[in-house]
């Protein structure tokens, strides 16, 4: 029920990362496109004020020289009109030329606002450049003289002329009006544009940071916790847990790390379980083999020495023949006898049932063919199957220096503490041995193994070789 439980919880949370990351993209995205989006508007908004600002300047340099060149065109027939001077002429000719391109700039130049006061001018000075200018400036002065008079004449091209600089004025006032108000808003544009650009950016920045906070404390530090224990559990430390606390599928990956942990403790638990009744099931069935040698076939193997031995002293003293025959049959089975006692002893030492593994060891140390040092501390009985795996770990790692290590000496050292027990053998042969060769060091890992202790070696070349075991006495 459990992993029904833990898919269905990670169904219910599946993509919720995933849309976390999306939404924060998104608004990512929507600060960016709406400072964008403001900096674009902000930009054409310059350029407008911009071009206004141009055409602005343009039309009051277009408005003050229409008004210098009336009051130039008035100076000069006045000029004339005193001194009748000919350089008058040749100013006035020039500024009768310019006048009407003058005019015709600042019309075009105007926009609605000051499109009527424009046309006032354009109508003004082309009636009065078309009236009193169309003929020579001598023409004009005699023309005006003998019509007017003096008096009337200087009053009526001064009023003409004041009403064309008053419109040029006003033109100048509200075109500096407009282009203040003009310069008021670009800088407001400008304004809004850096701060809806330092808000987008503070925003965007608030957001990554965020974001990021998010992704190390959500993503990498689950992640890096799964990887830990990963390593723990490659370690072989199977109690690893990681916690779960993670969001979206980084909550489903810790779930199933520690559901995956959980299914190995157990499998290794029922393995070892497993290891351990098979290791009890064989030293039983050994014991069983060893004991119907001892009581069964080699009882009988005594008696039969027994009758041979009566027989041989019954044969008669004419017969040495016969009795060398039954003295050799003898020998023979004394020696079949004593191969079926070390043969049972392989199988499962009796001094190890009934003794313990101290005299066990001793016996061992006595049957070796090199001379051993014992250091044995084991003041109390201890579970069968650690006493039965430390007796075969000296007996293999004596047989393997009595063949291969050319040592002069061993030393066995056996401490049993309150929980675990601890072994070591060394000796000071050549060294050089490697862990996983030969079948009788693998058995006794796998045998140390399903009693949950270790087993290793160390054997650097020219300086012996030290075989460890530690084996947990619960």
């Amino acid at each position: 029920m459990r992993p029904l439980a833990s898919r269905a919880r990670g169904t219910v949370v599946a993509g919720d990362l995933a849309r976390r990351v999306v939404v924060a993209s998104g608004l990512l995205v929507l600060l960016i496109s709406l400072a964008f989006a403001i900096l674009f508007r902000s930009s054409v908004d310059l350029r407008a004020s911009q071009r206004l600002a141009q055409r602005s300047q343009d039309l009051l340099l277009a408005a003050n020289q229409v008004r210098h060149s009336v009051v130039s065109l008035q100076t000069d027939l006045r000029g004339y009109e005193r001194t009748g001077h000919t350089r008058f002429v040749k100013r006035w000719q020039a500024a009768q030329a310019a006048l009407p391109k003058e005019i015709e700039t600042l019309t075009r130049l105007a926009d609605s606002a000051q499109r009527i006061r424009t046309e006032q001018v354009r109508h003004a000075g082309f009636a009065y450049v078309g009236k009193e200018y169309s003929m020579p400036l001598a023409d004009v002065v005699n023309h005006l003289l003998r019509t007017k008079g003096p008096t009337a004449v200087g009053a009526e091209l001064d009023r003409r002329v004041e009403a064309i600089r008053t419109e040029c004025h006003r033109i100048v006032v509200t075109e500096r009006t407009l282009a203040a108000t003009r310069e008021a808003r670009a800088a407001a544009v400008a304004d809004q544009a850096v701060v809806a650009t330092i808000g987008s950016l503070t925003g965007s920045v608030v957001l990554v940071v965020g974001f990021a906070a998010y992704v190390t404390r959500g993503v990498v530090r689950p992640v890096r916790r799964a990887a830990a224990m990963a390593g723990r559990l490659a370690g072989g430390d199977l109690a690893a847990r990681t916690p779960e606390t993670g969001a979206g599928e980084i909550g489903v990956l810790e779930r199933s790390f520690n559901r995956m942990a959980e299914s190995l403790e157990e499998s290794h638990a029922e393995l070892s379980t497993s290891r351990s009744r098979i290791l009890a099931a064989a030293d039983q069935a050994r014991r069983r083999i060893e004991r119907d040698l001892h009581d069964g076939t080699q009882q009988r193997l005594v008696s039969l020495v027994l009758e041979l031995r009566a027989a041989q002293n019954a044969v008669p003293v004419d017969q040495p023949e016969l009795k060398a025959r039954v003295v050799r049959v003898g020998e023979t089975l004394l020696a079949a006898l004593d191969d079926l006692r070390e043969l049972a002893r392989g199988i499962h030492p009796a001094i190890l049932s009934e003794g313990g593994l101290p005299p066990a060891l001793r016996a061992l140390a006595r049957r070796s063919l090199v001379p051993v040092e014992l250091d044995v501390h084991v003041p109390r009985r201890l579970p069968e199957p650690v006493e039965v795996a430390a007796y075969y770990v000296v007996s293999e790692a004596l047989a393997n220096t009595a063949k291969h290590a050319r040592a002069s000496c061993v030393r066995v050292r056996a401490h049993a503490g309150d929980d675990v027990l601890r072994l070591s053998v060394h000796d000071d042969g050549v060294g050089g041995a490697v862990p996983g060769q030969g079948s009788g060091l693998v058995g006794l890992t796998d045998r140390v193994g399903a009693l949950g202790g270790t087993l290793t070696l160390h054997s650097p070349s020219g300086h012996g070789t030290t075989l460890t075991a530690r084996l947990p006495l619960t």
